[in-house]
């Protein structure tokens, strides 16, 4: 089977050491924690888009479908040219 045990990665481990040397091994682990945290961050941030796109969507999709009352008053409402503006266009 192809695990990976102690004696793979101690392996592993020193033929890093030796290719790149021990004094850039630190170096490499903090740039490759960055590489993570900014992958996992990105991640959270799409996943909160897309989850407030759809919220968004669905609460205006319903609003729409749910409110009558909304949709009779603006049927009832007289149009603004035929509303008098003044009390003096009323005496006339």
């Amino acid at each position: 089977m192809m695990g990976i045990g102690f004696p793979e990665l101690m392996i592993i481990l020193v033929i890093i050491m030796i290719i790149f040397g021990a004094g850039k091994l630190p170096e490499i682990g903090s740039a490759f924690g960055n590489s993570i945290r900014n992958f996992k961050k990105s991640m959270k941030e799409a996943e909160e888009a897309e989850d407030g796109a759809e919220v968004k969507d669905a609460v205006e999709a319903g609003a729409e479908a749910n409110d009558p009352a909304e949709a009779n008053e603006e049927e009832t409402k007289p149009p603004e040219d035929s509303v008098p503006s003044s009390p003096e266009s009323q005496a006339k």
